[in-house]
């Protein structure tokens, strides 16, 4: 960002999960495309949200240092006290060992500031109070399940609480791990953006579903057996939407098996498909949803 802009008015956390060994970011502000400058993140690494008068050389030079292995408020003594404009940034940090840390410089707009707590960091700038903060930080705490859902409803409860005092424009979350990616092939397990928009959480929220639908893990306990009564109604399904043009038989055939196998890539589904005689339930909800 130049020295005229940056993401001024906006808050952010940035967060760790020890169990699936993730990192992220969630960031809202009344400014385009905030998702472009705050988050930075790396698995394995940890986590950068870098704001106010955004220096977004904190997020590449913040995960190098942490790569070497040092700490989380180290880093951010080493970023903060070799920029003359220290007094103007804010950036929370979360490594690789899950310590967190954060810094608001003395000129942030009011108000600014952040909390610390155990495998994250909460700031914000510009805010209608410290009410963003503190909701962000008791709601991450009390929230339990994957990473993704915890920053998210951190970020929710710091809009309701208040949030950015000028309003909303864009909002951003990207959480990694290792091999996260689509099909293993980089560590970006979520990295979604909504770049101008009324109400950017609420879209955000909206792109985390269809992220699951598309992109989500499948529950073994979610497998349905294609047989019976489920392979005959998969068997209509298919030869509505043009994949299937033999008979409801309620027989999981080999025919059968590729129609479904070629709708499912045609779908974007790939990602929950079996090749077995088990079903993903989400991809048969979505048949029954959509067609």
């Amino acid at each position: 960002m130049n020295e005229h802009g940056g993401c001024r008015g906006t808050f952010s956390i940035v967060g760790y999960d020890p169990e699936k060994e993730e990192w992220g970011i969630a960031v809202q502000s009344k400014f385009l495309a905030v998702g472009c400058a705050v988050p930075w993140a790396r698995a394995g690494v940890g986590a950068v949200a870098t704001q106010s008068l955004a220096n977004t050389s904190y997020g590449p030079r913040g995960l190098a240092m942490m790569e070497e292995g040092i700490p989380a408020e180290e880093v951010i003594a080493r970023l903060t006290e070799e920029d003359e404009d220290r007094a103007l940034r804010q950036v929370g940090v979360v490594d690789a060992k899950g310590n967190a840390a954060s810094f608001t410089g003395a000129e942030c707009f009011d108000w600014a500031g952040h909390v610390v707590g155990q495998h994250y960091a909460c700031q914000g700038n510009i805010l209608v109070s410290e009410d963003t903060v503190q909701a962000m930080a008791h709601t991450f705490e009390k929230t339990s399940g994957a990473l993704v859902g915890r920053l998210l409803a951190a970020l929710q409860a710091g809009q309701e609480a208040g949030g950015d005092r000028r309003g909303q424009q864009s909002a951003a979350i990207l959480v990694v791990r290792e091999g996260g990616g689509i099909l293993g092939f980089n560590d970006r397990y979520v990295d979604l953006r909504v770049d101008d928009h009324p109400t950017p959480i609420e879209q955000l929220a909206s792109l985390l579903k269809l992220h699951e639908l598309y992109l989500g893990e499948t529950d073994p306990d979610d497998l349905v057996q294609i047989q019976g009564e489920v392979a005959a109604e998969i068997q209509e399904i298919l030869v509505r939407t043009g994949y299937y043009q033999g008979p409801s038989t309620g027989v999981y055939d080999e025919t059968t098996k590729k129609a479904l196998r070629d709708f499912v890539s045609i779908e974007n589904l790939e990602g929950r498909w079996r090749d077995d005689d088990l079903l993903d339930g989400v991809i048969l909800g979505f048949m029954r949803e959509r067609f």
